[in-house]
């Protein structure tokens, strides 16, 4: 198994040098490329790293990329960030064949780099989805390893200390090569069957005079706050250990930078507002604009052109008329429909929720324009998803819930109101769309003669 392990150099005729460690100690998180959601991971990293810098926490700041994530992405993190960039190869991960392997998790044993930063002390490792709500320098003070038991019975990989160690690194690799139990394929499995035993080890805390344990630790769970915990109350009610880190390990696509995440989530919110405290989100704008006046644009011309878009094609004599009817009603649902899905894949997935909402509903209601004009229906009907959408937002993000039980309950109580009235506007745009089909300006009579019998000719 080829292993290189280096520091980054900024290449391209700049200036630089290669950075070394300030601080005795590390909070250090990995970056790898080769799934759909690199740049959603690119981002969530400098936030985090970010935020880190923030609360001026004494250890250096490290990022393990992989040698394939792009320079400029390393240059940002590294000028802008202030963080340090370790430059690696990708581990080869001997469980990808597994039945239960989950292809995003492919590379996710580059995390064991982290035993091979000898030149600190202590490294806290830490995924990307990790959202600090103080400085926790303390963990510095843990031993050899230390993790928080989310589920009872195993111990989660997102925040775990450990000391460096190129004997352990090397032994990791080793079991690597020869097949170590893994249950699930990625880091978890490898580094739970590695730590078998952590289950049965103290709990750890920080030592009053600042000194640093040695031996392995559980760590409170005010370290790992799932977020799962809080959505239940509403609240944090998290009995041992210092609110200190929240962590999202739900499902990949409610990540909490993912705009639509929020108000779905109600902690999403929080870690865009870190981000708009740190990042900012320059990079999106210029894409929002764009989209907002091209939305904008197609709604003052579906009403311009309406007449235009409200004619069809002449057909010849012997069709079947039921037939073309029946299918104009289904471009007509089928369109409707698209209005709604579309700008979800337009709208830069890390923009701020409330920005990308207020952009999807802007394009749903444009694009529903180009319906509305088109097959003469009329708009009420068309927008009833468009008006529930927004209702269910609303409740959803009442600020006002005593639990999750409530709110769950509202958000149930809301789309059981809403589904007749769904339903009747479904019933409503069929029929307004029957009438205008056989009205003389949107389908010519077919008793009528076409200039050139069998050619199709545009009204």
């Amino acid at each position: 198994m080829a292993v290189v392990f280096s520091a980054s150099v900024i290449t391209g005729g700049e200036a630089s040098a290669v950075r070394g460690s300030r601080h005795r100690n590390a909070y250090a998180t990995m970056m790898y490329m080769g799934t759909p959601r690199d740049y959603e991971f690119y981002v969530a990293t400098r936030v985090m790293l970010r935020s880190l810098a923030g609360f001026a926490v004494d250890a250096d700041l490290v990022v393990i990329a992989s040698a394939d994530v792009p320079l400029r992405w390393v240059h940002a993190m590294e000028n802008e960030d202030g963080a340090r960039v370790v430059r690696v190869e990708n581990l080869d991960n001997p469980y990808k064949n597994q039945q239960n392997f989950d292809k995003r998790f492919k590379l996710t044993m580059n995390k064991l780099y982290a035993w091979s930063l000898v030149e600190y002390e202590r490294v806290v490792m830490l995924d990307a989805d990790n959202l600090f709500l103080r400085k926790t320098d303390e963990l510095f003070q843990c031993g050899q390893f230390c993790a928080v038991f989310i589920n009872p019975c195993i111990f989660h990989t997102g925040l775990f200390v450990l000391e460096p160690s190129m004997k352990v690194f090397k032994d990791m690799l080793h079991e690597l090569e020869t097949g170590r139990k893994n249950p699930d394929g990625a880091d978890q499995g490898f580094i739970g069957s590695y730590f078998p035993d952590l289950l049965d080890q103290p709990m750890f805390h920080p030592p009053q005079n600042g000194s640093t344990l040695e031996g392995a630790y559980r760590l409170p769970l005010g370290y790992q706050m799932d977020a799962s915990y809080y959505y239940l109350k509403l609240r944090w009610s998290v009995p041992c250990g210092p609110n200190s880190v929240i962590t999202f390990p739900g499902a990949a696509w409610l990540k909490p930078w993912y705009w639509w995440s929020w108000p779905v989530l109600p902690l999403g919110i929080q870690w865009h507002e870190q981000r708009r405290q740190t990042l900012g989100y320059g990079a999106e704008m210029p894409i929002v604009l764009i989209q907002s006046i091209f939305f904008l644009g197609i709604i003052a011309l579906t009403r311009v052109a309406r007449p235009s878009l409200s004619k069809l094609c002449y057909r010849r004599a012997d069709k079947n008329i039921s037939f073309i009817l029946t299918g104009l009603k289904i471009l007509a649902i089928w369109s409707i429909l698209a209005a709604y899905i579309i700008p979800f894949f337009l709208i830069p997935h890390t923009v701020h929720p409330l920005l990308g909402w207020t952009l999807y509903l802007l394009g749903s209601f444009a694009l529903s324009s180009i319906a509305v004009n088109a097959f003469l229906l009329p708009i009420l009907p068309v927008l009833v998803p468009w008006l529930g959408i927004f209702g269910v937002l609303l409740v959803m993000a009442c600020p006002w819930y005593p639990n999750g039980v409530v709110r769950a309950l509202a958000v149930f109580g809301y789309a059981f109101c809403c589904a007749p009235v769904v339903w009747v506007s479904l019933v409503k745009v069929t029929s307004c769309l029957q009438v205008s089909l056989e009205k003389e300006n949107f389908l010519p009579r077919m008793v009528e003669s076409a200039p050139t019998p069998g050619l199709n000719k545009l009204c």
